[in-house]
């Protein structure tokens, strides 16, 4: 952008209003000032269904799309230029009228125990309930901690730490990033090693989504991207995408770059945690989107299409008998 003539004059980041939403607009509307400091930069602060739906969990409602619809909306009637996700919130397919324009130096991926009472998963009592909103997390903590009671837990990150505070669970495990993004790393009392729960697709990284058809906005946002955070979540988000991945689906998958080779680990597991199937591989770091086909195709092969029907009817079920 050294042209100053060629520099955006105006922008609109469409996000919802939580706290953590609202930190990671900001985050990026201070980037772009930083990049054209004569742009004005404004938030489109928004509610989305995701927001206003917390009796029942994401997987039973719609999945984590929820989030973005709204925001997408605001996109297409030209209220808004850009959209700032979690990306692990951002579907795997997006509508031919949008696409994903850059993707930015990620966070922590880690998923975080947090207790007022024990130091980590291991030393919870037989019974302790642990809370969690995803089913994902939930499949792998019954694998390794059968002896554990999970429960769900919806609500923003403010309103998930003050049931934690009032005793409605013994621990609960949340994004390691919203926590630290937001100052409250303190009250992380362990961040959950990847073999012991692994995270899922793009967490940790922030994406930003635009109307397709604008590559002037395109370009503008392109010195926002983390080359090394982009393969990675590519990687992992093609597991997801090859496997319809959503929050129906008990799905991690995490990439890591070593030297020049990106390394991908990827499971998926029935809510229970009785079957959970494991594969990884390895590829040169340009491979970031095949690396991700050919680790859920040899998911496939091991068993997982079978685990995906039976977790399809379940759902199916839940719906029936939903009020």
């Amino acid at each position: 952008m050294s042209d100053p003539s060629y520099a955006p004059t105006r922008l609109v980041i469409a996000t919802r209003e939580s706290r953590l939403a609202l930190w990671q607009a900001q985050h990026v509307r201070e980037r772009l000032r930083a990049l054209y400091p004569d742009c004005r930069v404004k938030l489109l602060g928004m509610t989305t269904r995701g927001d206003r739906i917390l009796d029942r969990t994401l997987s039973k409602v719609g999945g984590k799309g929820l989030f973005v619809k709204e925001l997408e909306t605001a996109l297409l009637d030209g209220r808004a230029d850009l959209a700032v996700h979690s990306l692990k919130d951002v579907p795997m397919q997006l509508g031919a009228e949008f696409e994903l324009a850059c993707v930015l130096q990620r966070e922590d991926p880690r998923d975080a125990f947090v207790s007022n009472r024990y130091p980590g998963l291991s030393a919870l009592p037989p019974g302790a309930v642990v809370g969690t909103s995803s089913l994902r997390r939930e499949a792998q903590i019954r694998e390794r901690h059968p002896h554990l009671r999970v429960r769900a837990l919806r609500g923003n990150l403010d309103t998930r730490l003050a049931k934690l505070d009032r005793g409605d669970y013994d621990a609960i495990v949340l994004a390691a990033s919203g926590l630290m993004r937001l100052g409250m790393a303190e009250r992380i009392r362990a961040c959950l090693d990847s073999d012991e729960v692994l995270p899922a697709a793009g967490q940790g990284a922030l994406g930003i989504e635009i109307r397709a058809g604008r590559p002037e906005l395109a370009a503008w946002l392109a010195p926002l991207a983390d080359a090394d955070t982009t393969a990675c979540t590519s990687a992992e988000r093609a597991v997801s995408r090859t496997l319809g991945g959503s929050c129906q689906v008990p799905l991690g998958a995490y990439a890591q770059r070593e030297g020049d080779t990106l390394r991908l680990r990827a499971l998926v597991a029935s809510p229970d945690g009785q079957r959970v199937l494991r594969e990884s591989a390895a590829a040169p770091l340009g491979e970031a989107h095949a690396l991700g086909v050919r680790v859920a195709q040899a998911l496939l092969a091991a068993g997982a299409e079978g685990l995906l029907r039976d977790l399809e009817r379940l759902v199916d079920s839940d719906s029936v008998q939903a009020p």
